[in-house]
């Protein structure tokens, strides 16, 4: 096996980055999903690779056998070993490239580099160690094994060791008399600390204050110093000038693909600390089987990754909800009262099959879901005074756009289009939409206040949002299959007049 990527298991897998998130990520609330995922791991740039899908199911099995390797704590805590080493060796040029004083900078260059080579020698031991299911895991465990046996490495390791040795050897003298400073060889001279010590120790009485003045550790040398270290420098030449050599000799030491594993490896890493804190609170993340042929979708107890969070924070329960479709079923026609959950079962609709595009688990414990080639929203927007369109106009184009560009393999998700006219027209232009998409095959939420859209063909089917018999005014926040009751429209209407059974016993209480 050859190592390509820890995300990519052959180059023609991999896709160019997107550093801009996709249109419908703020519809389906993916941008702060994503925000929160990748929060705490900035330094990594780690949004592209959430904002590029992937487009064959292979690619997708490679990074679930990853993620699945990655759930072994064994091997999840050697990488996050791994990492921290690498991020003290970037510290380490980072502050390199900040100091002054020359020796100072290679001194700290030379720190970063045997940081780097024990970081790689400790993982590579760990994978050995380890046992790995994933192509990704050890075919990166065969290239380790290669990289740390090769002559590059071997000699860079070798020459790091040598050169601290020879560093830790350097032993002087400072003489300081008045304003001139002396250096020379250390000859083997006593110390007189210890001797003074001795002396007095016989003296001491129980507990007694230290009066040794302790001298503050700075990063940065002053000039002083700096010229003492110079001088040094020419009390040893052949070290010194071995320094210069070996900055010079190893400036590209960093391999190029443990560095793209170093950043790589974080998408996943990331996912699973944002996965476990849903999972503590009884959440359950699946894997799914994904397909790019088949349209028999189902997922079991799904739910809203971003109103999980928020919720979980509010330590709110957290409602979820399964959904189905096989044969010739394409559109799920989502219908009920306000503010029922509707929006938020279009919104978990659409985030499963974007997560599950990229290859890592999703809410629900189980599933199986569609690749798509493109995923479209529709959801309801303000209007914009600088296009002159009013929102009719603006939602006709907007699906229009939508319609043109959509293929079989597509996903559509419309919530709560044409509410801006009446209901004829709404009824009428709906139709007209839904029919298109029929005739496209492509697969499709809507959520509407219009009941017949969900009894247009065999390709349609209804589910409903319900509320507790006892009190039609309670949301259970459970979307069911089941065939729409022709109230969604006129509880919308009565709420937003006050005209509702729990409004009107208000109203009239004496």
């Amino acid at each position: 096996m050859t190592f390509h990527s820890i995300l990519f298991e052959r180059p023609q897998d991999r896709l160019q980055e997107t550093p801009d998130m996709p249109d419908f990520f703020v519809d389906l609330n993916l941008d702060q999903v994503i925000e929160a995922i990748t929060v705490t791991k900035q330094e990594y740039n780690l949004k592209p690779f959430f904002h590029t899908p992937l487009r064959h199911p292979a690619a997708i099995r490679y990074r679930h056998q990853v993620m699945q390797d990655l759930e072994n704590r064994e091997l999840f805590e050697a990488v996050e070993t791994f990492a921290r080493q690498m991020r003290a060796m970037r510290e380490h040029l980072a502050q390199s490239e900040k100091l002054y004083y020359p020796y100072q900078k290679k001194r700290w260059f030379l720190d970063a580099v045997n940081i780097y080579c024990d970081a790689v020698l400790a993982l590579t031991g760990s994978l050995e160690q380890i046992e790995l299911k994933s192509r990704g895991f050890q075919s990166l465990r065969e290239y380790l094994r290669g990289y740390v046996a090769s002559e590059r490495f071997t000699t860079l390791r070798a020459e790091t060791r040598q050169l601290l040795a020879d560093l830790a050897a350097v032993h002087y003298c400072v003489q300081i008399k008045g304003n001139a400073v002396k250096v020379r060889r250390y000859e083997g001279e006593a110390d007189y600390s210890t001797e003074v010590e001795q002396t007095f120790k016989k003296f001491q009485q129980g507990e007694v204050k230290d009066y040794r003045v302790q001298f503050r550790e700075r990063v940065d040398m002053n000039h002083v110093e700096a010229k003492v270290l110079e001088l040094v420098a020419l009390l040893y030449p052949e070290t010194f000038a071995n320094l210069d050599e070996f900055c010079a000799k190893y400036e590209t030491y960093l391999d190029e693909t443990i560095a793209v594993f170093d950043r790589e490896v974080q998408f996943y890493i990331a996912y699973l600390e944002y996965m476990d804190i849903l999972k503590r609170r009884g959440l359950r993340f699946c894997y799914p089987r994904v397909s790019n042929n088949s349209k028999e979708i189902y997922v079991e107890d799904g739910f809203d990754l971003a109103l999980a969070y928020r919720l979980m924070r509010q330590n709110t329960a957290v409602v979820c909800n399964s959904f189905h479709l096989k044969d010739s079923e394409r559109i799920i026609v989502v219908s009920g009262p306000n503010q029922g959950g509707k929006t938020t079962f279009a919104r978990m609709f659409g985030q499963l099959h974007y997560l599950a595009s990229l290859g890592v688990p999703v809410a629900g414990k189980k599933a199986q879901l569609f690749l798509f080639d493109r995923l479209f929203t529709h959801f309801e927007k303000e209007e914009d005074i600088a296009n002159l369109r009013g929102k009719l106009e603006d939602d006709l184009i907007r699906m229009h756009q939508i319609l043109q560009q959509a293929t079989s393999s597509s996903i559509i998700i419309m919530n709560e289009i044409f509410t801006s006219t009446t209901l004829e027209d709404a009824v009428f232009l709906s139709r007209k939409i839904m029919e298109e998409i029929i005739r496209l095959d492509s697969l499709c939420v809507c959520v509407t206040f219009i009941d017949e859209l969900a009894s247009m063909s065999e390709k349609t089917v209804s589910m409903v949002s319900t509320v507790v018999p006892e009190n039609p005014a309670q949301r259970t926040y459970k979307i069911l299959r089941k065939p729409a009751d022709g109230l969604a429209f006129a509880l919308s209407i009565a709420e937003k007049h006050r005209l509702t059974y729990q409004q009107l016993q208000e109203r009239i209480k004496p």
